[in-house]
């Protein structure tokens, strides 16, 4: 999967810098990535939109 021009952000709630986030790319057309911030040039889950937004919806819910 090409994530060229991939825009890579972490949450305003991951805590600081201990290293224990991910980041995730939004800007995509029709993929969402998802890294580990402490190895950024490892493996990136992807998803299609649809399936990230039910993902993070679920999670504010917890």
């Amino acid at each position: 999967m090409d994530l060229t021009g991939a825009v890579w952000r972490k949450s305003t709630r991951s805590s600081g810098n201990q290293g224990d986030c991910v980041e995730v790319a939004d800007n995509l057309s029709g993929v969402v990535g998802v890294r580990d911030s402490k190895d950024r040039r490892g493996p990136v889950l992807v998803f299609a939109p649809a399936n990230w937004s039910a993902f993070v919806t679920y999670a504010k819910r917890r």
